[in-house]
This record gives C-alpha cells, structure tokens and sequence, in this order.
C-alpha cells in the first residue's frame, strides 16, 4: 500500500510544498488520501500517499508515537501484526489506530534499530526519531518494495519512487556507469540508472544523522554449507513443512478490508497460491489472467482449467501489440527502468483492470523460482557439475537423459556452455552459471551499437567482474553447493532489478501485489532442503509441486516451467507495436540518448523486416532495450532539463 517521501536538512528549512510536490507525484500508489507532517525545526519532512488496505477509518500516516518523539511512514504491510498489537497492549503501549504500520513505532521504542527482526512482510518505511535526531529508512528483506534516496544541496531525500524525487527539484540526468552495468549485464542493488540517485538495498537500512549517512545491511540469506550436518529426515517430512509454511504464508497475507484478488497464470506458482487460499474462503476468489493471440505464450486455458478446479470466478485480459504500443510509455514511466519484453506492460495494464474491477489487493506467485529453484538454468548448472570428472561416453549418456527431459536445449547448445565462460566467475565460484552465460550471449549484440565516445570510455569496464565485486562471496557463496550459489547471485541482480519492479506497475493504478512465495519465514524453510529437494529427476521446484499437488490439477502439476513472456514485439512486421518502434528509434528523442550510434540502429531496424524469426526473436531484446532507454530520455531526462531551462 501507499507511497512515502521524506526530507532531512542539515540546515536550511523545508518547504511543505516540496514535500508536498513529491507526495503529490506518488498519488497513484495512494489515491485516497495525500498527507504530509513537518518538524518544528522545518528540517524534517514527512510524506504519506495512502492507499487504505487495513484500518480504513484511523490509519491515516503519517503516524506518531504517545510522546510524539518518533513519526513514521510506511509503504506495504507487516503480518501477523494483530498478535503484536495485542502486546504492545498488554505492555503498556497506547495505540492511535488500528493500523498494522503502527507497530514499527512502538516496537522501535522498546528495541531500537532490532525491531526489524520482529517486522515481517513486504514493506519500506522512515522514520524520524527526534530524541537521538536521526532518519531511519528501511527496505524488506527481498526488495519487494522500492525506496530510493539522493542527496542535493544538503538535504537527503528518499522516496518509494525516483519521480517523486524528480518532482521535488532533483534532476534527472542519466548515471553513465550504472547504465552501461545495467545495459550489458544487470544494476547494482545500491545503483540506479540515474546520476546522484540510489537505492537501499534489499535487506539493508539507511540510517541519516547530521554526521552523514550510513547503509548497513541488517539480513541476508544464509545457505546453509554444502557439508553441514543435519539431521536425515524423509522426503515427506520435507513436503510436510513446507507445505505448512506455504499454507501459513498464503493465509496470512489474505487479511485485507478490501477485495482481494489473485495473479493467475499456467504455472505451478500463481496455481498454488490460488488453490491453497481456497480453503481459507467460502466466497469465490477473483482470478486475473493475461491472454495472447500467439499461443506459444498464452496460458489462458490452463488458467481457466485451475479456476474452475478451485471454484474461482475467471477474468481473462486478452492483449495484444495495439495494447503494447498504446501504453508502453506510461508503463516505462512507472517502471523507471530499461526492459528485455512486454510483460511489463502486461502487468501494468492487468492493474488497470484489477482497479477497475475494484480489487485493492492482489496475490501473486512471484518468487517461487528464486527460492525452489525453478528456472531451467538451475537444472543445467546442475547437470554440468555432475560432468565433471566422467568420461566422454558417460558425459554423452547423461546429456542425452538431460535433452529428453529439456527439449528447449540440444546438444549443441549445451556444448556452449562447456565451452564458455567468463573468467570472474571462474576465479571466484570455479565456473559461471549458466544463466549469466546466457545473459552475456544476448547482451553482447549490444556493443555493436554503443556509440564510439560511449563504447570506448567503458572499453575496459567488465560488468561481471564489478558485479563479482559487490558479492559477499566468503559469507554467502564459498562452501555453498551449486545450485544455491546459482540462486544467490540472481536473487542478488535479476530478481529485485527485473522481477520486482512488477511493485510499480501493479501499484500505477493503486494495487498492491503481495508475494507469500517470497516470505522470509517460508525463505527460512527451503533454504534448508536438499537440492534434491528443489530438482528431482529433472522435475523443478519439486518441493513446491510435491506440497502443492493435493491443490493442482494434473495439468499443472505435470507443466514445466514456461516463463511470464509476452510474444517478441517485432516478431510481426505489421503491427501498430512495430511501427512505434521503427518511430521512436529513427526520432530526434534517439538522437539526444548518449548511449548509442543513431546509424547503426538505423541499420539494424532497415534489416529487420529481412530476418527469419529466429533472428528477429534475437533482436527483440536488443530493441526494446533502446526502445525502453528512449522513453526514459524523454519522459525524465529531457523533461527535467526543460523543467530546469524554464526555471532558470
């Protein structure tokens, strides 16, 4: 729910008008009410757009403890917050609302900087502390939702989103390094692609007093090591608690006062959250699902098969290239960030329904690959440690049983990935996973484009390397096995800077999305399973299929894992999408993006119309990338430098 700003001086005073300003620009997170709280000192500020979930009469923010000595903003939700309330009672706390954001007040006031061991959910909040004068912003453990900062003039600004910052007088302008890092590779969780502009990390608080500023991390995954000992337990007893902790997580995050609904594709994931929350309801649930017309990427009919199966009532959102093309710009304007598919505005455009309909709160399956192991490089990093060390004829027999079981890849491609490498993982991990080498495969057409002053100023820049170096890699990766080392470098790049930014698009109409599949609790739990717990007899996310079958159909059940991809863009070459992009790329916007070389672009998009589909489908994301990287130049940087230009 909501969004948050927040304003620290050293010095000069605040004006409510920028915290104003900046509230104001974050009315779509929270359209029902816009309220601000300013010091006495003028040099704090606090901003609340609120979108009313929990407590729809008194949970207005921002909030302020009995003495008033603290206030508090808060963005998402903390579970399992009625339980504490009740004792924060009991020891003497006096509560102004009914509201699950109050408790982080009163539970700060009896253990400081540890009470966020005690907050559990998807969740960014700041707070002001007047007695030891300092600003406290906090972001969840998995960086569901986003909380951003930068410092101008003295003055510390933070917000749930970039534009909120931008609205306040901070300029857009482009972050040339964290650009090219996140163009070829992906971001660091501490960078944006904007200059001067950062984010909190997953897991990590920014603490701000008229000393500075410190970032420090207060959680972080902990794998367990390849060779601790534990105790032996049966596979069923493994299936058992998960299934415990799955059904405890779903549960718990149905507690809303408004409509609910539910993110629903064909896969294991939105299914299983879909079916377990059925037994918590005797009123039909609400299931949302995206169509296509190409049905190598539609799930439409499996989905329907699901709901009818769990007695849900079925929404189905068919999209197509029109839809793209007319909203990719507001949806890219959301999403503050470069993309690599439509889905993003798939997404977007799936909330616009949901707040049509009247739903307020969605559940989706997002996370499930991250903690059981889902995607189909997991299983290929594991069929290639268990190469090593055979002889060729033995290696032969095990691909040839890995290919009858992942037809997508073929022996040639697999070679590929023997055969390459990329030598700052090999120096650190003694191999690199297979999903960054598919990564720097498709990213690599990309230099190609950089324009000569851009390319050659990052000539010797080797984003991997630099990714490499921001690893905690003798606390989190040395002693690890495989597949969990697979897992904590994407749950480290692609999972808060790709997937999660979904927080944005489902909040651009004033709908909060909540991810059970990526709870700590449940977190907690699978980390301790053994990997034949996440891939077992080449079937993924085994653990999650296994304690989720009594609530599947057989369909789903026996599905392999088919990403949330809308169809390649330029695919077809008479679609309004096509165009918009022959357009955009071929405009005066392009020639203002510092990135790349205008005639080369040229070139690339007269070729397109010539290419098979295989080459075409290549391309894709190489197009959508400048595409995505053009609506930015527009919507912030060149907005920003006229908004500027008009005030000076």
């Amino acid at each position: 729910m909501c969004g948050i700003v927040a304003m620290f001086s050293k010095q000069a005073p605040i004006t409510a008008i920028a915290v104003e300003r900046a509230t104001r620009q974050l009315s779509h997170r929270g359209p029902d009410r816009q309220s601000i709280w300013l010091s006495e000192s003028k040099r704090v500020g606090l901003g609340h757009a609120r979108l009313s979930i929990i407590d729809l009469e008194t949970g207005d923010q921002p909030i302020a403890n009995e003495d008033e000595r603290l206030h508090v903003v808060v963005n998402g939700e903390f579970y399992d917050y009625e339980r504490i309330q009740r004792e924060l009672v009991k020891r003497g706390h006096r509560l102004r609302t009914r509201s699950d954001s109050e408790i982080a007040l009163h539970l700060y006031e009896e253990n400081g900087l540890g009470f966020l061991e005690y907050l559990r959910g998807e969740f960014a909040l700041v707070l002001w502390d007047e007695t030891e004068q300092r600003l406290l912003a906090v972001r969840d453990r998995f960086g569901i939702k986003p909380l951003f900062y930068t410092v101008q003039d003295g003055v510390l600004y933070v917000a749930s989103e970039m534009k909120a910052l931008f609205a306040a007088g901070v300029p857009a302008k482009w972050d040339h390094e964290s650009y090219y890092q996140h163009l070829l590779f992906y971001k660091h969780l501490d960078r944006t692609l904007f200059e001067g502009v950062y984010q909190v990390p997953p897991g990590h608080y920014l603490l701000a007093t008229a000393d500075g500023i410190q970032i420090k991390q207060y959680w972080d995954h902990h794998y367990p090591l390849a060779d601790a000992n534990s105790l032996p337990r049966s596979e069923e007893e493994y299936i058992s608690e998960v299934r415990h902790a799955l059904d405890e997580s779903i549960k718990t995050r149905m507690r809303a006062d408004v409509p609910v609904g539910f993110h629903l594709s064909g896969g294991v994931d939105s299914s299983t959250v879909l079916g377990m929350a059925a037994r918590h309801r005797t009123d039909p649930l609400q299931a949302f699902t995206v169509s296509f017309s190409d049905h190598a990427y539609d799930e439409s009919e499996v989905a329907r098969e699901t709901a009818a199966h769990v007695g849900a009532d079925f929404h189905l959102i068919p999209l197509d290239h029109t839809d793209f093309a007319d909203h990719v710009i507001k949806a890219v304007w959301h999403a503050e960030t470069i993309g690599i598919n439509m889905n993003g505005v798939a997404r977007y455009l799936k909330s616009k329904v949901l707040h049509k309909r009247g739903v307020r709160v969605v559940l989706s399956g997002d996370g499930a690959d991250e903690l059981f192991a889902g995607y189909i490089f997991s299983r290929l990093d594991l069929l290639l440690a268990g190469l090593e060390g055979l002889s060729e004829e033995e290696k032969l027999r095990k691909l040839d049983e890995f290919l009858q079981h992942n037809p997508s890849f073929n022996h040639v491609s697999i070679r590929s990935y023997l055969n390459q490498s990329l030598d700052c993982f090999n120096q650190t991990l003694g191999y690199t996973p297979a999903w960054i080498q598919a990564v720097h495969a498709s990213r690599m057409p990309l230099k190609q484009l950089l324009s000569p002053d851009f390319g050659a100023r990052f000539a010797e820049y080797d984003p991997y390397r630099e990714f490499v170096k921001k690893l905690d890699v003798e606390g989190q990766l040395a002693g690890r096995d495989r597949v969990t080392q697979v897992l904590y470098t994407w749950n480290k790049s692609i999972l808060p800077n790709q997937i999660l930014f979904a927080d944005r698009l489902d909040m651009s109409h004033g709908v909060e999305v909540r991810m059970p599949l990526l709870d700590h609790k449940l977190f907690e739990v699978v980390r301790n399973l053994p990997v034949s717990m996440l891939i077992n007899r080449f079937k993924e996310k085994y653990a999650l299929r296994e304690a989720a079958k009594p609530y599947l159909t057989q369909t789903v059940y026996s599905r392999p894992k088919q990403p949330f991809n809308a169809p390649p863009s330029t695919l077809e070459t008479d679609n309004k999408l096509f165009q918009l992009t022959q357009d955009m790329l071929r405009s005066k916007v392009m020639d203002d993006v510092p990135f790349f070389e205008k005639k080369m672009m040229i070139k690339l998009l007269d070729q397109l119309p010539h290419m098979d589909k295989s080459q075409r489908v290549n391309a894709d994301t190489v197009l959508l990338l400048v595409l995505t990287t053009c609506i930015l130049q527009d919507q912030y940087v060149n907005s920003s430098s006229e908004s500027l230009s008009r005030k000076s």
